[in-house]
């Protein structure tokens, strides 16, 4: 027997929560320049429903670059807006790009 998802009640493999939760976020990507000129691109606005570090490590790979979490929110090196967006949209994220 399958295991059942204590919130919404159904079978582990139609599990929709996580989908809802993707959707319900407003997520919101921006870039700052920091020490010696080099830029970060910020991932911000993510809930805590979702693997924020599973998430970070598929940006990373698909970005190519390093990066950390922090504080509920993604740091990635370099200036990745348009890759980060095309990615999480993919997930089923919204994005707004500042």
């Amino acid at each position: 027997m399958s295991d059942i998802c204590k919130v919404c009640g159904l079978p582990k493999e139609l599990c929709v929560c996580e989908k809802i939760a993707r959707e319900g976020q407003e997520i919101k990507i921006t870039t700052e320049r920091r020490r010696y000129g080099k830029i970060v691109t910020i991932i911000s606005g993510l809930d805590s429903s979702v693997d924020i570090g599973e998430l970070a490590k598929e940006l990373k790979k698909c970005c190519a670059c390093g990066g950390t979490v922090r504080k509920n929110s993604i740091e990635l090196q370099g200036d990745h807006k348009e890759r980060a967006k095309k990615k999480l949209e993919e997930m089923g994220f919204t994005v707004e790009v500042e």
